[in-house]
């Protein structure tokens, strides 16, 4: 009887158990003013002069990370307009648009060597930024990742 009893206890300990995994695969999204901020649809797409240009957006907010280069490295951001980080959101008619440039905010975007492959087309790396608006508010965004995200042909 204690055999069957415990049987019975193990068996319904193991069916209890479910896993629900969710594969985020592609994915951009990153922690913005400390929350998470996962777009719902993203593009890549590599210019006709080897520069990166990466939009992503969740419905009313669009993330934008460009570089000037799809080669894997570190793109400082606040130095230059080629290699540049904006964030717009667009809720009921009010707009607000955050961008680093030169003199304007900070940040890093890396294009990491691992799981990026130009010749199956997808790119993958990390992001982060203080972009500034034209009021001086400043937005964060910190762990910002952009994952195996396809990228698009020149001229498509």
């Amino acid at each position: 009887m204690k055999k069957i009893l415990s049987l019975l206890v193990l068996l319904v300990t193991f069916a209890s158990c479910e896993e629900d995994v969710k594969f985020n695969n592609p994915a951009v999204q990153g922690l913005k003013d400390d929350e998470l901020w996962r777009a719902a649809q993203y593009t890549a797409t590599r210019e006709t002069d080897n520069s990166l240009t990466i939009v992503a957006t969740n419905g009313f907010e669009i993330l934008t990370l460009r570089t000037a280069s799809v080669d894997p490295g570190v793109y400082d951001l606040g130095v230059n307009e080629q290699n540049k980080a904006t964030f717009s959101v667009s809720v009921d008619g009010i707009e607000q648009n955050y961008q680093t440039g030169t003199d304007l905010g900070d940040g890093k975007i890396e294009i990491t060597v691992e799981d990026t492959d130009m010749a199956q087309g997808f790119i993958t790396g990390t992001f982060r930024f203080n972009a500034v608006e034209d009021d001086g508010t400043v937005l964060n965004f910190r762990n910002g990742v952009f994952y195996r995200v396809p990228i698009q042909p020149v001229g498509q």
